[in-house]
């Protein structure tokens, strides 16, 4: 389903990025008037405006377009997506605003990890947005206002020093990004949601991931919003699988803390594959280990390399 709609003018929409399912945009609307929760790639633009377009909402009726971070499966399309939305601001965490102003470093990190075509093939060009029109996100628990609807923020580190979640007032829900973890449909089981978390570069640190997840959770009323994928209910149930695995995750770190280079890697990586083999035949799937690395395949190599960087930074 390329878009699915929620109640309280809530929407997931597609962004195509990788496969169907992966990554996904929020739409909040209220009144005739709109706010896009990240961007997904260049690539996203189109699929977003028929959205807007299918639900009555003008270019011009967008007033928002927020990041919840800046790694560029979620913010990579901004500059595209702002060029098409002329009265939007675009709200992004004090640390990403230079980013977005010059993505100049954040392409160069990106093809650190991906390499130069890849980078591209993926995210295509991501040009600047104008200084005069990016918002710093308010501060915590402060507030902006999409008509007369109010959107708090929350600073949120642990997956990334520049994250940020937004709690709607009207729904009583949180849009996570990727603090929250990883529950992609595919899992399903009946009502039941598989989740995991994101380790992945370059700034993973278990304990601000802690804080961050518990505040979550005592804000989201229902449900929450992760990018990938879309809306997780009951979240508060799910807090001590998070907090259990973001420490197995930690623990699978130090456990090769000794070991470098390709060894390393080779280790990291396969302790990820156990640990999101182990939990999802806990969780009870009906899904092969096949088919399961299918769908979590490239996230838990993304997390062997951020577990990778973390040790690199505790040692310096």
């Amino acid at each position: 389903m390329s878009v699915i709609d929620y109640d309280y003018g809530i929407s997931a929409v597609d962004s195509g990025y990788v496969r169907p399912q992966l990554d996904a945009i929020h739409l909040i609307v209220e009144r005739g008037r709109a706010a896009v929760v990240d961007t997904g790639t260049q690539h996203s633009v189109a699929p977003v405006l028929a959205a807007l377009r299918d639900k009555g909402i003008a270019p011009e009726a967008v007033d928002y377009v927020i990041l919840t971070h800046i790694h560029l499966d979620h913010a990579g399309g901004a500059g595209a997506l702002m060029q098409a939305l002329p009265a939007a601001r675009l709200v992004v965490h004090p640390r990403g605003v230079r980013h977005m102003v010059d993505p100049s470093r954040l392409v160069e990190g990106t093809v650190a990890v991906y390499g130069a075509a890849e980078t591209q093939r993926r995210y295509g060009d991501i040009p600047p947005v104008p200084a005069a029109r990016v918002l710093a996100a308010p501060a915590d628990g402060m507030q902006l206002e999409l008509a007369g609807r109010a959107l708090s923020f929350y600073e949120t580190p642990g997956h990334a020093r520049h994250h940020v979640v937004v709690h709607d007032a009207r729904s009583g829900r949180v849009f996570a990004g990727d603090t929250f973890g990883l529950s992609y449909r595919e899992l399903d089981e009946g009502d039941r949601q598989f989740l995991f978390p994101t380790t992945s570069p370059v700034q993973f640190e278990p304990e601000p991931y802690h804080r961050s997840v518990d505040l979550i959770a005592s804000l989201a009323k229902d449900a929450v919003y992760l990018t990938h994928y879309s809306e997780l209910r009951r979240p508060r149930e799910r807090v001590q699988d998070l907090h259990r695995l973001i420490d197995a995750h930690a623990a699978i770190a130090l456990r090769h803390a000794g070991t470098t280079g390709a060894e390393r890697e080779r280790r990291l990586y396969e302790g990820v594959c156990e640990l999101l083999l182990t939990e999802a035949r806990r969780y009870g799937t009906s899904l092969s280990d096949e088919e399961v690395m299918a769908v979590y395949g490239e996230d838990a190599a993304l997390n062997a390399q951020g577990l990778a960087v973390w040790l690199d930074a505790r040692v310096r």
